[in-house]
C-alpha cells in the first residue's frame, strides 16, 4: 500500500483535500477501512436528519484557518483538468484500489470487483436480477442495491471516468436512474448528449413500461432487497455532488447539465414510477447542493476576511498579495454563480411542478426536501419565496403531507439570526397554525403544530388572544396534545410570574414558589373562563357558562338526582384542572412541588387583604386563629376561585406525585408516602377547619385521606389525631347534604375501614356514626304520631331529607339491616318501620318532598337487597333462619304493594321523580328475584330460589304504559330543544291537489327536511349539560326495563313499545333496541317461540308507522330503519355472513300479510274520507315491508303478493300506474317479483344441481344487501329471467323484458318522472313472469291463461288497464295501451 501511495503523490493531495470536505475519508485509510466507513455513515445518515458532513465539514473549515484553507482550493482547478486529459494518473490508481481483485481492462467494470468484495455473501445481482425482475447491468445501480457497497469509492470511481470518456459516464448515470425508476431500457453516450431528444427516448421508454401491469421500482416497493436502497441512493448521490465539487468537475464538466435535462423530463412524466424517482434524484441533488453551496459561502466570507485584512495589514503597498486575494474572491463567485443556477433550475424544474403532484407520496418528498434546504442553506431558501410553498401545503388533503410541512417548520424558527425575513411568512399563516393546533384530524399533526407555535412564540410573534388559544389545549380530551402544549405553557407561567416579581427588588426562593403557584393559580381561572365562554358561544341557547363551572366539581349537588351524582362515577376521577395538572407536570416547577402549595393554601388569604375578590369569606374567625403570624404578600394572595381551583390541583398533584412512584424502588415508594402522610397529618385539621363550610371545597379535601398510609398514625403513636380525624369527616358527613360531600364521605369512612391495624378506633367511630345517625331520625319525627299526614316545615322536610340521604349513601357500602331493624326490644319504633311512614307520604305528591321520598326508597330497596344476601341454603333450616326469612318477605312485600302503587298505580298523585324511582326499583327487585335468576350454571339453587317473585300480566302492561308515558315525555323535551323552525315543516304540505309533478316536489322537500331535524336532536342533546342529565335519567328508565325483559321479569311482548320508537330519540336509545333485536332472535330460534316474534314484530312496525300517520314522527325512514333491524331476527349468520339458523318462512309470511291488512284498512279510510294526505303517507308503508322479504322462496311471495291483491280489492283503492304516490307499492310488487322469479327461473334450463346453489348463494347476497340499500338491488337480480331475451320464437316476450329494463331504469331514478314509463311499469313485471312461464311450457306465443297459472295476475292486470284509461282525471299521462309501450321499447333499444 505504501508503494502505491509513494508512486501517486497527486492523489495523496487529493485525499489531504477530501479530508477537508469529508471528514469520515481518511488519509492513510485502506480500502477495507473505508468502506467500514461507508457502512457506519449509511447506517447514520437518515433521510430525516442532517447529513454529517454538513457540520464536521464546517468544523474542519474553521480548524484550518483561513491561509490553510484557501491554499489548495485553487489547485485542483488548475492541475485536475489536465490530468483528466492525460489519463495517467488514473492508471496509477487502478492497482491501489482493485490490489486484491482481478484487474480487467473496461473503467466501467473496473468497480464491481470493489462492490462484489465488499458484500460477497450478501449481494447476489443474479438473484436480485429474478426478484424484481430489474436488470442488473449498471454497476451504479449495483452499488446503491448492495448495501456493503463503498459508495465513497463508487462516486470517485464515477468521476474518474466522467474526466476520461465524459459521454459514456454520463450515460451509466442516467441508467442508473432508469434503473430506479424500474426501466430495463438504456441510453448509449450519444442518446445522453442529445439534450433535444430526450422527451422522445422517454416516450419510448414509457410506453414499453405501460405494457406491464404493476412495475416494480425500489422508491416504493416492499421487497426487503429495495428496504436500505432509498438511503444508499440519498448518500450516493451526495457523496457524488460533494465529491465533484471538490475536484471542480461539478463547474467544469456537463455533469449537471446533463442530470437536470433528463431529471426534469423524467420528473414531468405520467408513469409514477418515473415521475416518483426523477422526483427524488432532483431532491437529493438539491439537498447535497445545499451543502455545496452552504460551504461556498462560508468560503467567500473566509476570502473576504482575508482580503479585508490584508489591506488594513499593507495599506496601498499590499500589490501581489492582495491580487491573489481577488483571484481567489473572483473564482468563488463564479462557483457560487453557478452553484445558485444549479440550485435554482432544479426549483424552478422540479419542485415547482411535483410539491402539488397528485400523488401525495411525492408531495410529501417535496415538502420534506424542503425542510432539508431551510436547515442546510438558510441564507438562500429562508425567504418568503421558497416559504410560501411549505404555507400553502398546510391546507394540503393529505396527513403526511400537512405533518411534513409542520417538520419543515420547525427548524425553521430555531434559526433565530433569520427570524426578521419571517415575520411576513408567520403574521400570514399564523391562523392556520393555531387552527391546525385546535382542531386538525390527526393528532401526530396537531402535536407537531404545537411545537411549531410554541417555537414561533418564543420570538414573541403571537398575540394574546393566540395565546391563550393554545393555552386552553391544556383541557384538550388528547393526552398528547395536552403534553405537547406544556411547553407553550410554561413560557406563558415563566412571563407572568417574572412580571409579578418585578414589584420585588431581591425576591427569595420561597418569594418565587409562591408567586409560581399565584399564577398557575390564576392562569387555570383565566383559561377556565375563557372555555366557559368558548362552550357558551357554541349552545344553541347561549345561556353562557354556570358560575360553578370553573370548578372541576359537580358544583351543587343537592338540587340534582341522586341519579345525576351517579354521574361522577370514581371519586378519583379527573377534571379540568387535574388534566391541567397532568399537562405542565414536567414542565412548570410549581404543578409539581405538592409542599409549596399545601403551605400556600394554608395560608390565610383573606386576612388584612384588600385585593380579595370584595366578598365575605364566611370562614375568618378560623383561619385567623391558624394562620397567626402568617403574612400573606400582595405577590401571592389567593383569590376565592383561585384557592378553590389550587385546592383541586392540591388533590391532582398529591395522587400525581403517588402514582409516580408506584412501581418504582421499594425504598422511594415507602419514603414518598411517608412524607406525604407526615405533611398531611399536620395540615389536614387546618384544611377541615378552614373549608368545612363550603361544600365544594370540603368535598375534595375528603378524598384526601385516600392518598394517606393510615399505619403511620399508629407507627407514630397519633392515635388522639386519627380519632380526630375521624371526627371530621363525621362532622362533614352529618352536616352536609350535598350528595358529592356525602359520597366522599362515605369512600373516606371505607378507606378508615379498611386499615385492619386500627380497628378498634375504627368500630368504635362507626358505631358512634351509627348511633348519631339513629338518634338523628328519631329526632327528626319526634312528636308525630301519624308521620304518613303529618305537616312538616320546609326546615323539617330538608332535616329528613338529609337524614334519609345519608342513610342511603351509607347503606350502599355498608351493610346495615341490623341497625335498621333495631327497635330495642319494641321499646320504639325502628328504623324501616320510620322509613315506611315516610314512604306512605309519597301519596300526597308534595314536590318538595320529592327527593326525600325517592331517598327512603334507595334506603328500603338496599336493606332487602342487604337481607337477601344474608339468606343461606339449607336442607333443614333453623327457627332463626325461618324467622329471617319470613322477615324479609314480608317487608319485601310490603315494600313492593308501594312501589306498584307509586310506579304503575292509578289512585295516587305521586310526583314525577318518585315514580321513576319506584319502577327502577320494583323491576331491580324483580330481577333479584326472578325465578329463572335463582338458578345457577350448575342447576343449583341459589338461597333466594325460597323467595322467587313474578309479576302478573296486569302489572306487566301497567310497566309497558308506563314506559310509554316515559318516552313520550322525553320526546316533548327533545322537540322543546329543538329549533323553533322544524315545528312547522309539516304545515307546507298541506296541499288540496294531487297533482303528479308537485308531489314528488313536495316529497323532497320533506326528505330535505327530515335528516336536519334528526342530526341537530342529538347535537342540542350534547350542548346543554340539562339535556344531558334528562338523557341521562330516560336512558336510566329505559334500561331498567330492558334489563327486566332479558331476565325473564318483563315478558318479551312488551319489548314492542321499545322497538317502536327506533331512530326517534337519538343513538342511545338506538342502542337500546338493538338489544331487543338480539332477545327476539333468541326468543324465535334458541327459545322456540317464533309466535312471540311474529307479535311483537308486528307491534312494533304499526306503532311505529302509526307515528308517522299522526305527523308525530316527519316521513317513514325511522320506521324503515327499524325494519331492516328486525329482519336481522329472522336468521343467525355464522363466518362470512352464511346463514347459520332462520326462523321458519311461514312466520314471515305472517307478519307481512298482518301487516297488509293492517294497512288496507287504513287505506280503505282514508279513501272513504277523501283524506288524500293522510293516504299519501299510508302508501309509503310499502317500503317498510321491503327489508323484511328476505329469506322467503317464491311460493311464500305468491301468497304475499295474493293477499297484497286480496286486501288492496277489499279497500276499494285505485292503485294508479301512473302516479308517483304509488311508487312504493310498485316497488314492494316487483320486489315479490324477484323473489318468485329467482327461484324458478333456473329450472327452465335443466341444471337444477348446478343453478339452484347458484341462486342460493344469489339469495342469500340480495337479503344481506336487501337490509343496506333499497331498490338499488332490485334490479339486479332481474338477470336470470332475462337470460332468454334472444329467442326469436317469442316475439312478444322480448318487448316485454326490455320493458323491465325501462322499468328498473325508472325505478332507479326517481327524479325522471315520464308518464309512459309510468304505464309500462306493471305490464314490463307481469311480462316478466309470463316469460318464466313461456320457457317452461314450450309453445310459439305465451297464452294469457298461462300467466294466472304462474301467478294469478291475470285480474290485476286487468284493473291496471283500466287505472291507465282513467289516468288523466288523476292528473297523470293519457293512457295509450301498447303505443306508450312501443314507444318505450324503442327508447331503451336506442339508449343500449
Amino acid at each position: 500500500m505504501s508503494d502505491s501511495e509513494s508512486n501517486t503523490p497527486g492523489k495523496r493531495r487529493s485525499q489531504r483535500e477530501k479530508k477537508t470536505f469529508k471528514p469520515f475519508t481518511s488519509i492513510d485509510q485502506s480500502k477495507n477501512k473505508r468502506k467500514r466507513a461507508a457502512s457506519d455513515a449509511e447506517d447514520v445518515d437518515s433521510g430525516l436528519e442532517d447529513d454529517l458532513s454538513d457540520p464536521a465539514d464546517n468544523q474542519v473549515e474553521e480548524d484550518e484557518g483561513s491561509d490553510d484553507f484557501q491554499a489548495p482550493k485553487p489547485k485542483p482547478k488548475a492541475t485536475r483538468k489536465p490530468k483528466a486529459k492525460t489519463g495517467g494518473p488514473p492508471a496509477a490508481k487502478k492497482p491501489r484500489t482493485t490490489k486484491a481483485a482481478v484487474p480487467k481492462g473496461a473503467k466501467t467494470t473496473g468497480r464491481k470487483p470493489r462492490k462484489g468484495k465488499g458484500g460477497d455473501d450478501a449481494f447476489d445481482a443474479t438473484k436480485i436480477t429474478k426478484e424484481t425482475k430489474i436488470t442488473a447491468d449498471n454497476p451504479l445501480f449495483n452499488a446503491t442495491m448492495n448495501p456493503s457497497a463503498a459508495l465513497q469509492s463508487t462516486a470517485e470511481d464515477f468521476l474518474e471516468s466522467l474526466s476520461q470518456t465524459p459521454g459514456p459516464a454520463q450515460a451509466e448515470l442516467i441508467n442508473c436512474i432508469l434503473r430506479a425508476c424500474g426501466c430495463n431500457d438504456s441510453v448509449d453516450a450519444d442518446e445522453v448528449m442529445d439534450y433535444d431528444g430526450v422527451v422522445d427516448t422517454l416516450d419510448t421508454f414509457t410506453e414499453s413500461l405501460k405494457q406491464e401491469n404493476s412495475p416494480i421500482y425500489p422508491l416504493t416497493s416492499k421487497l426487503p432487497v429495495f428496504k436500505k436502497f432509498r438511503k444508499s441512493l440519498s448518500e450516493f448521490l451526495e457523496r457524488l455532488i460533494a465529491s465533484s465539487a471538490e475536484l471542480g468537475s461539478l463547474y467544469t464538466s456537463d455533469l449537471m447539465a446533463t442530470l437536470q435535462t433528463w431529471v426534469i423530463a423524467m420528473s414531468s412524466s405520467q408513469i409514477r414510477s418515473f415521475r416518483h424517482t426523477a422526483t427524488v434524484v432532483a431532491l437529493e441533488v438539491e439537498t447535497a447542493l445545499c451543502d455545496v453551496a452552504a460551504a461556498v459561502d462560508k468560503e467567500a466570507e473566509i476570502v473576504g476576511r482575508q482580503r479585508e485584512g490584508e489591506r488594513k495589514r499593507k495599506g496601498s503597498k499590499g500589490g501581489g498579495r492582495e491580487k491573489e486575494f481577488d483571484g481567489k474572491a473572483a473564482e468563488v463567485r463564479e462557483r457560487r454563480t453557478k452553484l445558485a443556477e444549479f440550485l435554482k433550475e432544479f426549483v424552478d424544474g422540479v419542485f415547482v411542478h411535483r410539491y402539488r403532484d397528485l400523488d401525495s407520496n411525492i408531495r410529501a418528498e417535496c415538502v420534506r426536501a424542503m425542510g432539508f434546504w431551510f436547515k442546510k442553506y438558510p441564507g438562500h431558501f429562508l425567504d418568503g419565496a421558497y416559504l410560501r410553498y411549505v404555507g400553502w401545503v398546510l391546507s394540503d388533503s393529505s396527513t403526511q403531507v400537512r405533518l411534513e410541512a409542520v417538520k419543515s417548520l420547525s427548524s425553521v424558527y430555531q434559526q433565530s439570526e433569520y427570524i426578521g425575513s419571517l415575520n411576513h411568512f408567520t403574521e400570514r399563516f399564523k391562523p392556520r397554525l393555531i387552527e391546525m393546533a385546535t382542531g386538525d384530524t390527526e393528532l401526530a399533526v396537531r402535536v407537531a403544530v404545537i411545537q411549531v407555535l410554541a417555537a414561533i412564540d418564543e420570538h414573541s410573534l403571537l398575540e394574546e388572544d393566540e395565546r391563550e388559544k393554545m393555552c386552553l389545549l391544556v383541557f384538550d380530551e388528547e393526552a398528547k396534545v395536552r403534553k405537547a402544549v406544556g411547553r407553550f405553557v410554561k413560557g406563558v407561567w415563566e412571563e407572568d410570574v417574572e412580571e409579578r416579581l418585578t414589584a420585588k427588588k431581591k425576591p427569595s426562593g420561597k418569594d418565587k414558589e409562591r408567586a409560581g403557584i399565584k399564577v398557575f393559580g390564576s392562569l387555570l381561572v383565566k383559561w377556565g373562563r375563557a372555555l366557559d365562554k368558548t362552550v357558551a358561544d357554541t349552545r344553541a341557547d347561549g345561556d353562557g357558562a354556570d358560575k360553578e363551572s370553573l370548578s372541576s366539581g359537580e358544583g351543587n349537588s343537592r338540587a340534582r338526582n341522586p341519579q345525576v351524582v351517579s354521574l361522577m362515577g370514581s371519586t378519583m376521577q379527573k377534571g379540568r384542572t387535574a388534566l391541567a395538572v397532568e399537562a405542565l407536570w414536567n414542565e412548570v416547577d410549581s404543578v409539581s412541588d405538592w409542599e409549596s402549595l399545601l403551605d400556600v393554601l394554608l395560608l390565610d388569604h383573606s386576612a388584612g387583604g384588600e385585593e380579595g375578590t370584595g366578598g365575605t369569606r364566611g370562614r375568618k374567625g378560623h383561619t385567623k386563629q391558624v394562620a397567626e403570624g402568617s403574612a400573606v404578600d400582595d405577590v401571592w394572595r389567593l383569590e376565592e376561585v383561585e384557592e378553590s381551583l389550587l385546592l383541586e390541583a392540591l388533590l391532582a398533584t398529591l395522587t400525581r406525585a403517588r402514582a409516580e412512584v408506584v412501581g418504582a424502588k421499594k425504598g422511594e415508594e415507602e419514603s414518598v408516602t411517608s412524607d406525604m402522610t407526615r405533611a398531611l397529618i399536620k395540615g389536614l385539621p387546618r384544611l377541615f377547619i378552614k373549608y368545612q363550610t363550603d361544600e365544594n371545597r370540603i368535598a375534595n379535601v375528603l378524598l384526601i385521606p385516600l392518598l394517606m398510609n393510615l399505619d403511620m398514625y399508629l407507627e407514630m403513636r397519633m392515635m388522639a389525631a386519627y380519632a380526630s380525624l375521624w371526627d371530621d369527616v363525621t362532622k362533614q358527613f352529618l352536616s352536609h347534604s350535598s350528595l358529592t360531600v356525602l359520597k366522599h364521605s362515605v369512600v373516606t369512612i371505607c378507606h378508615f375501614l379498611s386499615a385492619t391495624s386500627l380497628t378498634n378506633t375504627n368500630s368504635t367511630k362507626i358505631l358512634e356514626l351509627e348511633d348519631e345517625l339513629s338518634s338523628s331520625l328519631r329526632d327528626a319525627v319526634a312528636g308525630r304520631d301519624e308521620i304518613e299526614v303529618a305537616s312538616f316545615t320546609e326546615d323539617e322536610v330538608l332535616a329528613l331529607g338529609a337524614i334519609c340521604a345519608r342513610l342511603a349513601t351509607l347503606a350502599g357500602t355498608r351493610d346495615m339491616t341490623s341497625w335498621t331493624d333495631e327497635d330495642e326490644g319494641g321499646k320504639q319504633s325502628n328504623a324501616w318501620d320510620i322509613m315506611m311512614a315516610i314512604i306512605e307520604r309519597g301519596r300526597l305528591g308534595y314536590r318538595e318532598e320529592e327527593q326525600m321520598i325517592e331517598h327512603a326508597l334507595n334506603v328500603l330497596n338496599l336493606h332487602i337487597i342487604w337481607k337477601a344476601r344474608g339468606l343461606t341454603f339449607a336442607a333443614d333450616p333453623s327457627a332463626d333462619e325461618i324467622q329471617y326469612r319470613d322477615s324479609l318477605k314480608e317487608q319485601r312485600e310490603s315494600l313492593m304493594e308501594k312501589l306498584v302503587e307509586y310506579a304503575v298505580g292509578s289512585q295516587s298523585n305521586t310526583a314525577e321523580g318518585v315514580k321513576r324511582t319506584a319502577f327502577q326499583i320494583l323491576m331491580n327487585l324483580h330481577v333479584l328475584f326472578c325465578p329463572t335468576e335463582t338458578v345457577g350454571p350448575d342447576d343449583a339453587s341459589f338461597p333466594i330460589a325460597s323467595l322467587s317473585l313474578s309479576l302478573d300480566d296486569e302489572v306487566q302492561y301497567r310497566c309497558a304504559g308506563f314506559i310509554q308515558a316515559e318516552i313520550e315525555r322525553y320526546a316533548e323535551e327533545l322537540d322543546e330543544s329543538t329549533a323553533s323552525d322544524h315545528k312547522g315543516s309539516n304545515v307546507n304540505e298541506t296541499s288540496e291537489s294531487e297533482d303528479e309533478e308537485a308531489t314528488p316536489a313536495k316529497g323532497k322537500k320533506g326528505k330535505g327536511k327530515k335528516p336536519t331535524k334528526d342530526d341537530e336532536l342529538p347535537v342540542n342533546t350534547k350542548q346543554s349539560r340539562s339535556n344531558l342529565e334528562q338523557e341521562y335519567l330516560f336512558i336510566g328508565v329505559i334500561s331498567t326495563f330492558l334489563r327486566a325483559i332479558r331476565a325473564g321479569a318483563i315478558h318479551v311482548r312488551h319489548g314492542a313499545v321499545l322497538l317502536a320508537h327506533y331512530g326517534r330519540l337519538g343513538s342511545t336509545f338506538d342502542e337500546c333496541s338493538k338489544i331487543m333485536v338480539d332477545v327476539l332472535r333468541e326468543e324465535g330460534m334458541g327459545n322456540g317461540n317464533p309466535d312471540v316474534v311474529v307479535s311483537v314484530v308486528t307491534q312494533a312496525i304499526r306503532d311505529s308507522f302509526t307515528l308517522v300517520l299522526d305527523n308525530i314522527v316527519e316521513g317513514e325512514a325511522h320506521t324503515v330503519a327499524l325494519s331492516k333491524q328486525l329482519a336481522s331476527s329472522f336468521l343467525i349468520r355464522g363466518a362470512q355472513l352464511s346463514v347459520v339458523r332462520r326462523i321458519d318462512s311461514q312466520y314471515i309470511v305472517q307478519i307481512q300479510t298482518n301487516l297488509l291488512t293492517w294497512i288496507g284498512k287504513r287505506l280503505a279510510t282514508y279513501e272513504n274520507n277523501k283524506n288524500k294526505k293522510s293516504r299519501k303517507i299510508a302508501i309509503t308503508f310499502f317500503r317498510v315491508l321491503i327489508p323484511m322479504l328476505a329469506t322467503l322462496d317464491s311460493r311464500d311471495a305468491l301468497k304475499i303478493k295474493a293477499h297484497m291483491d286480496q286486501v288492496l280489492a277489499q279497500a276499494k283503492v285505485e292503485v294508479l300506474a301512473t302516479s308517483k304516490q304509488w311508487e312504493p307499492q310498485r316497488a314492494y310488487e316487483k320486489r315479490l317479483g324477484n323473489v318468485m322469479s329467482k327461484d324458478k327461473a333456473p329450472k327452465a334450463k335443466g341444471r337444477k344441481s348446478k343453478t339452484s346453489k347458484n341462486a342460493a348463494v344469489v339469495t342469500s347476497d340480495e337479503d344481506e344487501e336487501s337490509e343496506v340499500e333499497g331498490l338499488m338491488e332490485a334490479t339486479q337480480t332481474t338477470a336470470p329471467p332475462a337470460r332468454p331475451r334472444p329467442r326469436p320464437a317469442y316475439r312478444s316476450a322480448a318487448p316485454a323484458e326490455d320493458q323491465d329494463h325501462v322499468t328498473e331504469t325508472d325505478d332507479e331514478n326517481h327524479d325522471e318522472v315520464v308518464g309512459s314509463d309510468l304505464h309500462v311499469t306493471p305490464q314490463g313485471r307481469t311480462r316478466v313472469i309470463a316469460t318464466y312461464g313461456s320457457i317452461k311450457s314450450p309453445s310459439k306465443s305465451p297464452s294469457k291463461k298461462s300467466q294466472p297459472a304462474v301467478n294469478g295476475t291475470y285480474n290485476a292486470q286487468k284493473r291496471q288497464r283500466d287505472e291507465e284509461e282513467s289516468a288523466t282525471d288523476e292528473g297523470g299521462s293519457p293512457a295509450r295501451g301498447t303505443q306508450s309501450s312501443d314507444i318505450q321499447v324503442r327508447r331503451k333499444r336506442v339508449r343500449h
